[in-house]
C-alpha cells in the first residue's frame, strides 16, 4: 500500500512538472515573439548571432532557449550558464520586466519623435516661407498690391491743397522786412558776421519778430566775406518748451541718443549681433549753422547743463554698457561715435520772454545779449500795410491804426488782419478783389474780444495831488496812476495810509517820501492824515515809485497842481536823492503809448535812453529839488 501511494505521488508530480514546462515554454515564445516585433525578425537574428545566442534560441530545449532570451535581453555576450528548471521561474520574471522596460522606453520614445517630426515640419514650412519671402523682395521689392494702393491714396492726398499758411506767406523774409527792431537786429547780424561768432541770447515780448530776424540774419551774414557760414548752413529750430531731459538716454531729440539692441528696436541688422545703434541730435544737424530754441528759458535745467557742455566741447559724446569695440562685426560708423563722438559745432541763438536775471547765469556767460523791443504803434501800422501787400489785398485808409489801437504785437496783428481779409473775401466771394473796410476789423475784433490796449490817454491837464508814474512788467512798460490828499489832524497824531496790495517796497517809499518834504518844508505829516492810493491796485515790485509818490504828497501839502501828461519814475533816498532804477526803456515805451510829453527819470539813467528816441522828451534829475522845477515849471 505504501508502495502504490509513492508511485501515485512521484505520478502526481510529474504530471504538474510537465504542466509547468509548458506553460513556460508558451511564455519563452511568447517573449520571443515580443522581442521579434520590438527589433524585427532580421534584426532579432541578427543580434542574436552577434550575442552567440542563435543557437540556445534555435533549440528544443527550454532551459536553452531561456538562456538565450536572457543573452539576448541583457545584451550580454559573456553570459553562458544554462539555467536550471528551478530558476527558469524567476529569469522569467526577469526577462519580462526587462522586455516591458523595453517596449515602454520604445513607445515613449515613438511619441517623442512624432513631436519632433511635428515640430520640425512646422519649423522646415515657416523656413520654407520666409525662403520665398526672401525671395520674393529680393526679385520684386518691398511693394505689393496693397502697398502700392496705399501709395496712390497718399499721392493723391498730396495733390490737394487748400491754401498755405498765412504766417509762412507774411513771414519776414529780409532784413528790411523786420519792422521796429532796427537797433536789435543790427545787433544780432554784427554778432554773426564776423569770423569769431557769438552765441546769442534774445529777449523780448512775444511777437516782435525775434525768430523771424533769427532766420533772415543767417541768410544775410552768409554773403558776407567774413562770414563762417557756408551757404548750404542750416538753420534748426526747436521750442524749449518741449525739450527734457531723458535720464535713460533712450529718447533726446537735442543731444542725440543711443538705441540698445536689447529693448529699444534697433534695425535687426544691429539687434541681431547685440550692437547699441546711436541716434545723432539736433545739435548734430545744426553743425556749421544756428541752432534756434525758441523759450530757451523753459527748458529743463538738467538738459540745459549738458547743452552747455556740448557748447564747450564742439561735440556730442555717446556712451552704452552693450558696446564692444571688440567686437569684429561693429561698423566702423557706430566705433566712430563712440568713441569721438558726433560734431556739434554751431551757434546758438536762444530766444526769451523772460526777464534776464530769470535764466540760468552760465548760460548767460556763454553769450552775448540782445535785447528786442515792444512794437510802437507806428511800427504796427507798417507791418499791416507791408501785410496787405503780401495779401493782394487793399485796406481802407484807417484800417492800420485802428489794429495798431489792439495790439502791439506783429504776429497777432497779421492774424487780426488775416481774419479780416477772410471775412471780406466771404462776403464778397463773386468778386476777384475785396478791400477790407473797418466794419471787417472792428466784427474781428469783436469776435476775438479784444479790447483795446490803450484804454485812455493823457490829457494836458493840471490835478493836485496826481501824478504818473512809470511801471515795467516783463517788457512792457505802463503808466501808472498816484494819488496822494492830505488834511490836517491832530498834532502828533497823524496816520499815513497806502494800498496794502502795492507791495511792502512800494510802502517804504511812502514813508521814506514823509522824511524828504519834511526836509523840504519843515512840515512834520506827523500832524496830518496822508492818503497815497496806486489807482487800479497795481502791485509795484521795486522802489521805482518813491519819486512818484514823494510828488503827490507834495502837491497835495503844498497844494500846487501837477501837469498830467508828464510822468516820473526813480527811487528817493531818505536824503532826498532820485536814484536809478531799471526797465527804463520799457517804462518811455509805456509813456509814449499813452502819449505822455515828457519822462523824468534819474540822471544816472540817461545813458539807457536809446539815442533813436522820437515824440517824446526825456529828462534826467539827481534831486528832489531838481525834480520839482521840472514837474512844476513845465
Amino acid at each position: 500500500m505504501k508502495g502504490l501511494l509513492t508511485k501515485w505521488l512521484a505520478h502526481t508530480n510529474l504530471n504538474e512538472r510537465l504542466q509547468d514546462e509548458e506553460e513556460w515554454r508558451r511564455e519563452v515564445d511568447t517573449l520571443y515573439v515580443l522581442l521579434s516585433n520590438y527589433h524585427g525578425t532580421d534584426k532579432l537574428v541578427l543580434k542574436a548571432s552577434r550575442l552567440e545566442a542563435l543557437k540556445l534560441m534555435r533549440s528544443d530545449e527550454l532551459v536553452e532557449r531561456v538562456a538565450g532570451l536572457r543573452k539576448i535581453v541583457s545584451d550580454d555576450p559573456t553570459v553562458q550558464t544554462i539555467p536550471t528548471l528551478q530558476e527558469i521561474p524567476q529569469l522569467l520574471d526577469e526577462i519580462e520586466e526587462q522586455i516591458a522596460e523595453l517596449i515602454a522606453r520604445r513607445s515613449v520614445e515613438e511619441r517623442l519623435e512624432r513631436v519632433v517630426l511635428e515640430k520640425m515640419q512646422v519649423r522646415h514650412e515657416d523656413y520654407v516661407k520666409e525662403i520665398k519671402i526672401q525671395v520674393l523682395q529680393e526679385t520684386s521689392g518691398p511693394e505689393n498690391a496693397q502697398t502700392l494702393k496705399k501709395l496712390a491714396v497718399l499721392e493723391k492726398m498730396n495733390t490737394i491743397s487748400l491754401n498755405r499758411s498765412a504766417f509762412d506767406v507774411l513771414r519776414p523774409q529780409t532784413v528790411a522786412e523786420i519792422i521796429g527792431q532796427e537797433s536789435a537786429v543790427q545787433a544780432l547780424l554784427a554778432k554773426l558776421a564776423t569770423p569769431y561768432p557769438q552765441h546769442i541770447l534774445m529777449y523780448g515780448p512775444p511777437g516782435v519778430g525775434k525768430t523771424s530776424a533769427a532766420r533772415v540774419a543767417l541768410e544775410e551774414v552768409k554773403s558776407h566775406s567774413h562770414s563762417l557760414f557756408a551757404k548750404e548752413a542750416p538753420f534748426v529750430e526747436v521750442d524749449g518748451t518741449t525739450l527734457r531731459w531723458d535720464p535713460r538716454d533712450v529718447t533726446n531729440p537735442l543731444l542725440g541718443s543711443v538705441h540698445d539692441p536689447i529693448y529699444q528696436g534697433a534695425k535687426n541688422d544691429l539687434a541681431d549681433i547685440g550692437i547699441p545703434e546711436p541716434k545723432m541730435g539736433l545739435v548734430s544737424d545744426a553743425h556749421g549753422g544756428i541752432l534756434f530754441i525758441d523759450e530757451i528759458g523753459e527748458m529743463d535745467p538738467l538738459l540745459l547743463n549738458k547743452l552747455l557742455k556740448v557748447l564747450e566741447d564742439k561735440r556730442v559724446s555717446f556712451d552704452s554698457s552693450y558696446y564692444d569695440p571688440g567686437n569684429p562685426q561693429l561698423p566702423q560708423w557706430i566705433k566712430k561715435l563712440f568713441e569721438e563722438g558726433a560734431p556739434a559745432d554751431f551757434v546758438l541763438i536762444g530766444a526769451t520772454t523772460r526777464d534776464p536775471s530769470e535764466l540760468n547765469p552760465a548760460l548767460r556767460s556763454r553769450c552775448s545779449e540782445v535785447f528786442f523791443v515792444p512794437l510802437e504803434p507806428r511800427d504796427v501800422q507798417h507791418i499791416i500795410r507791408q501785410a496787405a501787400q503780401k495779401l493782394g489785398v487793399a485796406l481802407d485808409d484807417n484800417v492800420p491804426e485802428i489794429i495798431s489801437e489792439y495790439v502791439i504785437e506783429g504776429r497777432k496783428a497779421n492774424s487780426i488782419l488775416t481774419d479780416a481779409y477772410g471775412l471780406a473775401r466771404y462776403r464778397n466771394s463773386n468778386q476777384e478783389d475785396v478791400k477790407v473796410t473797418s466794419a471787417d476789423v472792428y466784427e474781428v475784433l469783436r469776435s476775438a474780444r479784444l479790447t483795446p490796449y490803450i484804454f485812455r490817454k493823457v490829457q494836458p491837464t493840471l490835478e493836485i495831488g496826481r501824478i504818473l508814474g512809470l511801471g515795467v512788467a516783463g517788457f512792457l512798460g505802463s503808466v501808472l496812476e498816484i494819488e496822494a490828499i492830505t488834511f490836517r489832524g491832530r498834532d502828533g497824531k497823524g496816520t499815513v495810509r497806502f494800498n496794502e496790495t502795492a507791495g511792502s517796497m512800494a510802502r517804504d517809499a511812502v514813508f521814506n517820501a514823509t522824511a524828504v518834504i519834511r526836509d523840504l518844508t519843515g512840515e512834520d505829516l506827523r500832524n496830518y492824515d496822508v492818503h497815497v492810493n496806486v489807482v487800479g491796485g497795481a502791485k509795484i515790485d521795486g522802489p521805482s515809485a518813491g519819486l512818484a509818490t514823494t510828488l503827490a504828497i507834495y502837491s497835495a501839502l503844498k497844494k500846487q497842481p501837477l501837469h498830467q501828461d508828464v510822468a516820473v519814475t526813480g527811487e528817493i533816498s531818505i536824503q532826498g536823492k532820485v536814484k536809478p532804477v531799471g526797465g527804463i526803456y520799457e517804462k518811455i515805451f509805456g509813456a509814449k503809448q499813452v502819449e505822455v510829453r515828457k519822462v523824468i527819470i534819474p540822471l544816472e539813467n540817461m545813458a539807457d535812453v536809446p539815442q533813436s528816441l522820437q515824440g517824446i522828451e526825456v529828462v534826467g534829475v539827481s534831486t528832489i529839488e531838481e525834480a520839482i522845477k521840472h514837474i512844476f515849471n513845465t
